[in-house]
């Protein structure tokens, strides 16, 4: 795989007609700077708005990946960002003058095609890969729907299809080399369809620029002739229509006998591409589909915005660390006496997160809290929660050094036993509800595996510029 990132030399063009909306579009592919990352940009709109391609944008996934930011669109994403993709390009604006590029044959290899003309341009810049190092799965048990990432080196693809069709059956494909198999062995698989989903798409408002040059349509049901010039007049189908023998309408001709399985794979890695990073890792999926796929690939793009935040702050890897001590003070703004968390052992980001205390007799507080009886201040063992849950909040916001979680309520507190020096505290914070700007989250303290602390958190995420200090009842964390 590439250790650069790459764009296009120059830009290239071409037309057609959308396959879900109809719409006449021009494409035109275009070169951009280094980390500038995968954008679509509509031409035809007030100041030429530009939309990332990254699953945070995804608003659709009815027989196609729509993207919309600030009420711009562009729908059926998903070939172009294979093509992207498998040819390893890092950054590129994808400029449209509609709503939905043009479908061309249903496959990727136009869009392939036109890249490949446009040549490559190796930039001075590296590529940040996100690299699998465990197990991520996603399942829907109501679809069949079983979506793996297993750690790899390389960047590898295994589908597995079964519509319970006599004339598809069982099909499975895998890609194992984006520079050998891609161009040629999955980048021209068609987009396709069944014979008996046809009518109920059109009326959904969907392939509306559909026709039998840019989709394969699978013959699952027998109909009568003047039926089928019923259909096809009803979608404007001018040409001769038959149900053919090999089980194909028009007998149109497979360009690999598991051309439906490739092209689920397409699909697949165009949907990927959303997480907004070039991926190592083995992908095995079993019935994927958009909506499937979307949600599998928020799951990663999550993964890989943690990986990110964590190398940030995370100058030097400690086998069971998160963030020590010297990560925490880049993050939090407390400072002696008052950071009392010492170090983060575990973090899923938006989740769940655990800190650890040591409590010391040489910590500040005994000294008064009591003379011959040293005992942690309960307010302290929330104050320590509450950095803990702060870690949580302010990794998973835009601009986190801008930013401070100031507390606004505890509820429900809790103290089941004295927390002495020579202590551990381990602290485990839960996410339960989160939005822009407000946050609630439950809180636990635990001294070897014993409950000794709890709470409900709630706290206002505000601009660090405009807040004042506070203490534990409005904790700056």
């Amino acid at each position: 795989m590439l250790a650069h990132q790459r764009t296009i030399k120059q830009p290239i063009s071409i037309s057609g007609v959308g396959l879900h909306t109809g719409v006449t579009t021009k494409l035109t592919f275009r070169p951009a700077p280094p980390d500038h990352g995968i954008k679509f940009q509509r031409s035809d709109l007030k100041d030429a708005p530009e939309i990332p391609a990254l699953v945070d944008y995804v608003i659709e996934v009815a027989r196609g990946t729509t993207l919309s930011l600030n009420g711009s669109k562009v729908h059926t994403v998903e070939h172009i960002l294979a093509a992207i993709v498998g040819l390893q390009i890092d950054n590129i604006v994808i400029e449209l003058d509609n709503i939905e590029p043009p479908i061309c044959d249903g496959s990727a290899r136009p869009y392939v095609d036109a890249l490949m003309k446009a040549e490559f341009e190796m930039q001075d810049a590296p590529k940040d890969y996100l690299i699998i190092d465990e197990t991520v799965r996603y399942i829907d048990e109501k679809s069949g729907v079983d979506i793996v990432a297993l750690p790899t080196d390389d960047y590898r693809l295994t589908v597995m299809i079964d519509y319970q069709n006599p004339i598809l059956g069982s099909q499975h494909t895998g890609l194992f080399s984006l520079e050998k198999e891609f161009i040629d062995e999955f980048s021209p698989a068609r987009t396709f369809c069944f014979l008996h989903e046809v009518e109920t798409l059109y009326e959904q408002g969907l392939i509306k620029g559909g026709n039998l040059d840019n989709a394969i349509v699978i013959v699952d049901k027998d109909l009568p002739e003047d039926e089928i010039r019923r259909i096809a007049k009803k979608l404007g189908i001018t040409q001769s229509v038959l149900l053919g023998k090999n089980g194909m309408l028009n007998n149109k001709q497979l360009r690999f006998k598991n051309e439906p399985a490739r092209h689920k794979l397409l699909d697949l890695m165009g949907d990927l591409a959303l997480i907004g990073a070039p991926l190592k890792a083995q992908i095995l999926a079993a019935r994927p589909g958009h909506s499937s796929n979307v949600a599998f690939a928020k799951k990663i793009r999550k993964l890989y915005q943690q990986k990110k935040l964590v190398k940030k702050y995370q100058f030097e890897k400690k086998e069971g660390v998160v963030f020590d001590i010297n990560a925490l003070q880049k993050i939090l703004p407390h400072r002696y006496p008052f950071l009392i968390v010492d170090k983060i052992i575990d973090f899923k980001l938006d989740e769940s997160i655990v800190g650890v205390k040591n409590v010391s007799i040489n910590d500040w507080f005994f000294q008064g809290h009591f003379p011959g009886y040293p005992v942690m201040p309960g307010v302290l063992i929330i104050e320590a929660m509450a950095q803990t849950g702060g870690v949580l909040l302010l990794n998973g916001v835009e601009n986190p050094d801008g930013k401070l979680a100031m507390f606004t309520s505890i509820n429900n507190a809790k103290f089941r036993k004295p927390v002495m020096p020579g202590d551990q505290l381990i602290l485990e914070v839960v996410m339960k509800t989160r939005r822009a700007k407000i946050a609630m989250m439950y809180a636990k303290a635990f001294v070897n595996g014993e409950l000794v602390a709890e709470a409900e958190l709630s706290a206002a995420i505000v601009d660090r510029a405009n807040s004042i200090a506070g203490s534990t009842s409005n904790s700056e964390s």
